[in-house]
Order: C-alpha cells, then sequence, then structure tokens
C-alpha cells in the first residue's frame, strides 16, 4: 500500500510481467520463520488462510504483520512476495476489515456463492487482483462436506469462461480444496483452452509436491501452481521441501 493509502498496482502488475515461468504460489504461510528460510528461493505468492474453519487459519493482523515481513525478502527475481488471501464466501465487509489489517495484493475466492458480479465489485471496491477457485474434475462438495455428482467434462471450463473480465486468474483444485489429494489431470487442457480464450491465468493446486510438479510442467502448460500441505511436513512447512518445489518448477521454464 502506498504512502497515500492506494494499493500499488503498478508493483504488483510489474511483478507478474517479469514471470517467465510458471508462478509459485505457497499457501497456508503461518509464521515469519518460513518467510525467513524462503528468502532468495523462486516464488511469486504467499498465501494466507482466512477461514476460520482451516488448521491453516491466521487472523488478519498476524497475517499482516507476517506481510510486512514478507516486504523485506527478496524471493522471485530479487523481489517480494505477493501476498494472497483466501477466502470462503466473505461478505465485503469482512473483506475491508481484513484488507484494513493485511494489505494484500490478492483476494482468492474459495466458496461457492462468489460470482463473476461478486469478484468485479470486490477488484472495483478494493483495487486488488481477484482470483476465483474452481473445483476440477471431481466431485463438488456440499456444505455438510457429503459429495454431490461429478461435473460432466465440459462444465468446469464452462463455469471457468463464466468470469472472463471477473477475475484475473482461476485455480483449479480437487473438490473440497486444501486436501491434499489431486485431482484427475487429463482435465487440464480443457481448462488451459478456456482460461486463453476469456483472457485469464491459469493455476493449478490439488496434490501437488516437489517429486510430480515436475511431471504435471512437462506435459501441461498452467501459468501458475499453488501448494500447501504438499511443503508440509508434519503439518508445519518444511523448508527443504518448499526450496525443491520452488527449483523444480523454476527447472520447467
Amino acid at each position: 500500500m502506498s504512502a497515500n493509502g492506494e494499493w500499488d498496482l503498478t508493483r504488483r502488475e510489474t511483478a507478474v510481467a517479469k514471470i517467465t515461468r510458471p508462478a509459485v504460489k505457497i499457501c497456508g504461510i503461518m509464521q515469519a520463520e518460513t518467510l525467513r528460510e524462503m528468502d532468495g528461493l523462486p516464488v511469486d505468492y504467499i498465501g494466507f488462510i482466512f477461514s476460520p474453519k482451516s488448521r491453516r487459519y491466521v487472523t488478519p493482523a498476524a497475517a499482516g504483520e507476517l506481510i510486512r515481513q514478507s516486504r523485506e525478502s527478496r524471493m522471485a527475481g530479487g523481489r517480494p512476495p505477493l501476498a494472497v488471501g483466501v477466502f470462503v464466501d466473505p461478505t465485503l465487509e469482512t473483506l475491508e476489515a481484513t484488507l484494513a489489517a493485511a494489505p494484500l495484493d490478492v483476494v482468492q475466492l474459495h466458496g461457492k456463492g462468489e460470482t463473476p458480479d461478486f469478484c468485479r465489485e470486490v477488484a472495483r471496491r478494493f483495487k486488488v487482483d481477484v482470483w476465483r477457485a474452481l473445483s476440477a474434475g471431481g466431485e463438488e462438495q456440499r456444505s455438510d462436506g457429503a459429495a454431490e455428482g461429478a461435473e460432466t467434462p465440459d462444465a468446469g471450463p464452462a463455469r471457468l469462461a463464466a468470469y472472463a473480465g471477473a477475475v484475473s486468474a482461476v485455480l483449479i483444485d480437487t473438490a473440497g480444496g486444501g486436501t491434499g489429494r489431486a485431482f484427475p489431470w487429463e482435465v487440464i487442457p480443457a481448462y488451459e483452452r478456456a482460461a486463453k480464450a476469456a483472457g485469464i491465468r491459469l493455476f493449478v493446486a490439488g496434490g501437488l509436491d516437489p517429486d510430480n510438479v515436475g511431471e504435471l510442467l512437462s506435459v501441461y502448460a498452467p501459468d501458475g501452481v499453488d501448494i500447501s500441505s504438499g511443503v508440509e511436513t508434519n503439518g508445519a512447512k518444511d523448508a527443504i521441501k518448499i526450496a525443491a518445489f520452488a527449483e523444480r518448477v523454476k527447472q520447467q521454464s
């Protein structure tokens, strides 16, 4: 955020423009030690979970302090990483209160009721990039955790297309998000085509780890990859796994 209280759009746009390999997002950051261990790594985005149901939940105040510390680091190309806040069906009032405490660059929406119109309003009102998470190639989850039906092959890409002009990126993940399980990768090309046609960047998440990300990127060409549990050991971020993941993505550029 600039001295006059406005979001530094130039900083975000410049950072994105300089990424020539798939972007790397490490999600579920909770500790300053993790940021210190990531300094110098090719990491472009750090994610903070604002869903109270998540074991990786952080308060806006805690995230704000971590973001301020991250501004002193030099990760991707010698630049600080951009900060992403992950929300599940937030109200505009919740977003306003969170952003007042945590200077996010990106709002990532993971719920079921976040329409294209809502995403446009978030971007307009708060001057942030907006990403929309969609489940890919698997079963939709009801609010009680039970599975509904598996989507048809064209349903996911059609949902992505509806967000053209409303978001800057779509993240495809296993239904439920944060499960550590992969979805069937063979659906990715349909999403890639839909994202390209819509002018939306495409991120892939779900079940990635340092051992399989190279395989993913040797076959498919998403704009970025997002990981959380795949770089953890016993529920805590593992510096060795984070470094291995980031370097293997870099090797695919």
